[in-house]
């Protein structure tokens, strides 16, 4: 099975990997609502980013879900961050919700003018979104996107922590697009 597909002149790719320390133009986050960045990649987002990234993120106040923002990304390879806040598992219409993040975040990229983003395993982890589904929504959408837009967007990195979150992506690589 292949790790990366190309969809409308963008390349879409799977890796294994610390998205916070990635070389790439911009990473998403999977945001809260209040827009803290809390535990997990939130707290390597801002020990490593430094406290630039959270002071310009109390300025923007609460948001919903599907709502997304960006932000620079601090002490941080990347330029800048784009905060996705995406649904929790069991939420109501929580696939929709997630698709709509996703649309968001692809759309917000391509307003910024960015050419390579790399994406995490949206909302599996604390949120609960299953992994089976993450990957189904999550390429299916980003497929969809691209081939009926003209992005600016060259690269779509998917990057998972490990072996068990990628192995539903990797099953998922090259199927066409069911959105």
């Amino acid at each position: 099975m292949s790790d990366s597909v190309t969809v409308g002149g963008t390349s879409i790719r799977l890796i294994r990997d610390d998205i916070t320390t990635l070389d790439i133009e911009c990473f998403v986050f999977y945001a809260r609502p209040d827009l803290r960045l809390g535990s997990g990649f939130g707290t390597a987002i801002g020990v490593r980013g430094g406290p630039s990234i959270q002071e310009e993120l109390n300025k923007l106040g609460r948001r919903r879900v599907t709502d997304v923002v960006t932000t620079g990304a601090g002490d941080l390879r990347a330029r800048s961050i784009i905060h996705a806040v995406g649904p929790a598992f069991q939420e109501d219409d929580s696939e929709k919700k997630l698709e709509a993040t996703i649309r968001n975040v692809l759309c917000e990229a391509e307003r910024q003018g960015i050419t390579g983003l790399a994406m995490p395993a949206m909302g599996v982890g604390f949120y609960g979104i299953p992994l089976e589904a993450c990957a189904d929504i999550m390429l299916s959408t980003i497929q969809s996107h691209l081939s009926t837009t003209k992005s600016s967007l060259q690269e779509v990195v998917i990057c998972v922590l490990d072996n068990r979150e990628f192995k539903p992506f990797q099953q998922r690589f090259g199927q066409p697009a069911s959105v």
